[in-house]
């Protein structure tokens, strides 16, 4: 068979394939982040079969989604490609397309919670865990559909250019390539294109957003390990817990959409930064109420809350990430985004147990989370704040006043003509001194 032409785009498509290449992210994020936040659900089975307290239990947890962001081994080979190939064929509906694949985490999350609470209940903890790897395969499905593209600016970007430049090929025909002269060239090449690709780290805007994320991950995480023995904790069954995890999904998935079109508007799309930390902010502040909410039909308006706006700036990292270093070092600078989440994910979860374990409460917890997020936020904010403050510009004098060389203002006809409709004055370019 013929090999598929390679199209160049002038710019991202808005559509055509990059409509399964969102189905495909949508599916990657209900078979690793779904399937991550269900763990919660295992927390209690977990923590009575091993007979371990709260800080050990969660490191169950924590390594999984520690991994997803930090190596290069499983969820994480899905789970960043498939974003950062969303944000290659998306550009004017890109917070839209965001929306949509990451709310399949939410969905995931609303359907898989209650079945895996029936799955335990049949099968026992053991056999949950292997009907979920059977679903988690569907991953290779999901990998079939990422089509890569050629965009211009990838061309057009030093990082993304062949390594010899067509001047200097033809006198690599003499050379072997394990020649030093070759090498040397080779590795010169490859380490100025690294440098290149990964410029964006010297960004004090990325730098910025950079320590926002890794507070903000911070306090994301512990949430969905914890909530499900916090409502167990204050009276409520097992299958009410495991309903407030799926009402919390499904709120998501409104969030994700909700906020992914609204984030596209016209008159919007300048305040993306401003969405985004209203949202982590208000996550943030729904942390600071949960210790006083110990029933059911309180916990249920603060899932569907936390869950709304956990959506909104989950959809708003990639587009926010974009808007910053731009699309040709989209995948290096999400990479690197996901990677600060690794560490947070990974100490969070068990600071949180052994606050419980050391308190007996889990107020200490929730209050340190939320305002881990709501210090995400402010800062954010802050530098915003300071950045535009700084591009003002200074009062410029009006452009129709001229000075003479002793500082004095002159005046001119013309502008008094443009002012004076009608008055008889001097012929034009007449001037007079001020004296």
């Amino acid at each position: 068979m013929a090999a598929p032409k390679k199209v160049l785009y002038a710019a991202p498509p808005d559509g055509g394939w990059g409509w399964m290449i969102v189905a495909g992210c949508f599916l990657v994020t209900i078979c690793t982040r779904a399937v991550t936040r269900c763990i919660s659900i295992f927390f209690v089975e977990f923590q009575t079969h091993f007979a371990q307290d709260y800080a050990q239990t969660a490191w169950i947890h924590s390594i999984v989604d520690c991994a997803t962001m930090l190596c290069g081994i499983g969820f994480a080979l899905c789970y960043s490609p498939a974003i950062a190939m969303v944000g290659k064929y998306f550009n004017k509906r890109k917070a839209l397309a965001y929306g949509i694949a990451l709310s399949g985490s939410g969905i995931g999350t609303f359907v898989l919670a209650p079945v895996v609470q029936v799955l335990i209940e049949q099968f026992s903890w053991r056999g949950a865990l292997l009907i979920l790897g059977g679903f988690v395969l569907n991953l290779c499905v999901c990998g079939a559909l990422m089509r890569p593209i050629a965009l211009r600016d990838d061309r057009q970007n030093p990082a993304k250019l062949d390594l010899v430049s067509k001047a200097h090929k033809p006198h690599f025909k003499h050379f072997s390539l394990c020649s030093p002269l070759a090498q040397d060239w080779t590795g010169t090449n490859l380490c100025c294109s690294s440098r290149r690709e990964y410029d964006f780290l010297l960004l004090p805007d990325f730098l910025v957003l950079a320590v926002s994320v890794l507070f903000m991950a911070y306090g994301c995480s512990p949430l969905f390990v914890y909530l499900v023995p916090y409502a167990l904790s204050v009276g409520v069954t097992h299958q009410q817990a495991a309903f407030l995890m799926g009402i919390l999904g499904v709120i998501d998935i409104i969030g994700n959409i909700t906020f992914g079109w609204v984030a596209d508007r016209r008159c919007l799309k300048s305040y993306r930064h401003i969405c985004y930390l209203f949202a982590v902010g208000l996550d943030g502040l729904c942390y600071l109420f949960l210790p006083l909410l110990q029933s059911f039909p309180l916990l249920v308006p603060f899932s569907c809350t936390f869950g709304y706006f956990d959506g909104a700036y989950v959809t708003l990292i990639p587009v926010v990430t974009a808007d910053v270093v731009g699309t040709s070092c989209l995948s290096s600078a999400l990479g690197v985004v996901y990677f600060l989440h690794a560490v947070p994910y990974l100490v969070s979860p068990p600071i949180a147990g052994w606050l419980v374990d050391t308190t007996g409460s889990y107020t200490g917890s929730f209050l340190l989370c939320g305002f881990s997020m709501i210090f995400s936020s402010v800062l954010l904010g802050f530098a915003r704040l300071i950045k535009r403050m700084k591009r003002s510009p200074a009062p410029q004098p009006d452009p129709k006043l001229r000075l003479w060389s002793n500082g004095t203002v002159a005046y001119s006809v013309a502008g008094e003509l443009d002012q004076k409709e009608g008055e008889v004055v001097a012929p034009r370019g007449t001037t007079y001194a001020n004296t």
